[in-house]
C-alpha cells in the first residue's frame, strides 16, 4: 500500500544539500513526488511531497532523518499524511490571482493583507517577498508577490476595493491581476 509523506529540511546553505535529501529518499525505497526549495538569507529551506511502499518506510524515513540532522547539521522534519494528497485546486471552484505590493518597507504588511486575504476565505498558493535599497535613495523598498487562490463566491469588485483601502493605510501599491489557472510549482 503506497503511504505518503511530508518532508521539511532547513540548514546553513551548502552545495549537496539536495544530494543528500534525494538520497535519503532513495535509500529509503521513496519516490519524490513534488517539492520546492529556497534560500533565504544563507539558509536552505525544503518541502518535499514523498511516497513509498515499503511497510516500514515510516520507520526507515525516521532513522535516515536523524542520521542526516546530526551528520550534516540539517534541521529535518517528516510526518506521514493520513491520504493521497489531490494536486492543488482539483477538487475546488476557484479562480487565480497574482497579488503584488510594492512601497517603503514598514512592518505590518504582510500580516494586514494576509489577514485579509484569510478573512476572505482566498488561499495564499505562493508567497516571495524581498526588500531592496531604492537606487539613488537608499530608501528600502518591500516587494511581495503572492498566488492567490480566490473562492468562486468572493466578489473580485469588493476584493480589490478593499485591496486599495489597506494599500491607501499602509501607503503602498498593491496590484491584483487574474492568473488563467493554477499552476503546480513541480522541481525534478
Amino acid at each position: 500500500m503506497k503511504q505518503w509523506f511530508a518532508l521539511s529540511a532547513i540548514g546553513r546553505d551548502r552545495p549537496g544539500i539536495v544530494a543528500d535529501l534525494a538520497e535519503l529518499i532513495f535509500e529509503c525505497d521513496c519516490n519524490l513526488e513534488d517539492s520546492s526549495m529556497t534560500l533565504l538569507g544563507g539558509e536552505f529551506a525544503v518541502l518535499l511531497l514523498l511516497s513509498g511502499r515499503s511497510p516500514d518506510c515510516q520507520q526507515r524515513l525516521s532513522a535516515a532523518c536523524k542520521r542526516l540532522e546530526w551528520e550534516k547539521r540539517l534541521t529535518v522534519f517528516f510526518r506521514p499524511l493520513e491520504e493521497e494528497p489531490l494536486p492543488y485546486g482539483a477538487n475546488d471552484e476557484t479562480r487565480s490571482y497574482e497579488l503584488v505590493a510594492t512601497g517603503v518597507d514598514k512592518a505590518g504588511i504582510v500580516a494586514r493583507v494576509a489577514r485579509y486575504l484569510a478573512e476572505q476565505g482566498v488561499n495564499i498558493v505562493h508567497m516571495q517577498t524581498s526588500t531592496q535599497p531604492e537606487p539613488g535613495h537608499g530608501t528600502v523598498i518591500y516587494h511581495m508577490q503572492i498566488s492567490l487562490a480566490v473562492p468562486g463566491d468572493v466578489v473580485e469588485t469588493a476584493l480589490r476595493d478593499q485591496l486599495d483601502r489597506i494599500a491607501d493605510d499602509l501607503r503602498i501599491h498593491i496590484d491584483l491581476t487574474a492568473s488563467v489557472s493554477h499552476e503546480t510549482r513541480r522541481t525534478a
